[in-house]
């Protein structure tokens, strides 16, 4: 019986792990996100600045959503945070001190297209997680999304 109860509990465990692991999106869905919104962006640039942060299905997928920068690091569009439009995010830092934005902007600048690395707290469960931006540099913006890691 009591491995009966423990087969079953570990059931219950595996099957949460996995219906958490589905609320999160794959670097895959990031980079189709970003390159979506590339194309999207040269055909209809402050429209779809709005629907990002707007909140538009179109630009949401589980935690996954796009961020629009400057190549001053100015924020233009954000799909999770209304209130970073407009503002000069250079500076802006993660949990360890890592200047990202500032570390985004010239990894645009030098390669164009890129994966970066840092920590950001997760909206959901409030923790601070490692966190995987991919960004693409268009002439004059840098179009990112991020994966948590898992």
């Amino acid at each position: 019986m009591k491995k009966y109860l423990i087969l079953i509990a570990l059931m219950g465990f595996f099957s949460q792990q996995a219906i958490a692991a589905d609320k999160y999106a794959t670097p895959k869905e990031a980079e189709a996100m970003v390159a979506k919104a590339v194309k999207a962006i040269s055909a209809n640039r402050e429209g779809i600045f709005k629907e990002i942060t707007a909140k538009d299905k179109k630009w949401v997928y589980m935690d996954l959503y796009a961020v629009v920068y400057d190549m001053n690091g100015k924020c233009l569009a954000h799909g999770q945070n209304e209130k970073q439009v407009g503002k000069d995010l250079i500076d802006l830092a993660d949990a360890d001190g890592k200047e990202f934005v500032k570390e985004r902007v010239a990894l645009a600048k030098s390669k164009g297209k890129f994966w970066q690395d840092y920590k950001f707290t997760d909206p959901v469960t409030k923790k601070v997680l490692p966190k995987s931006a991919y960004c693409e540099a268009t002439s004059d913006v840098i179009v990112c999304a991020g994966v948590y890691k898992r």
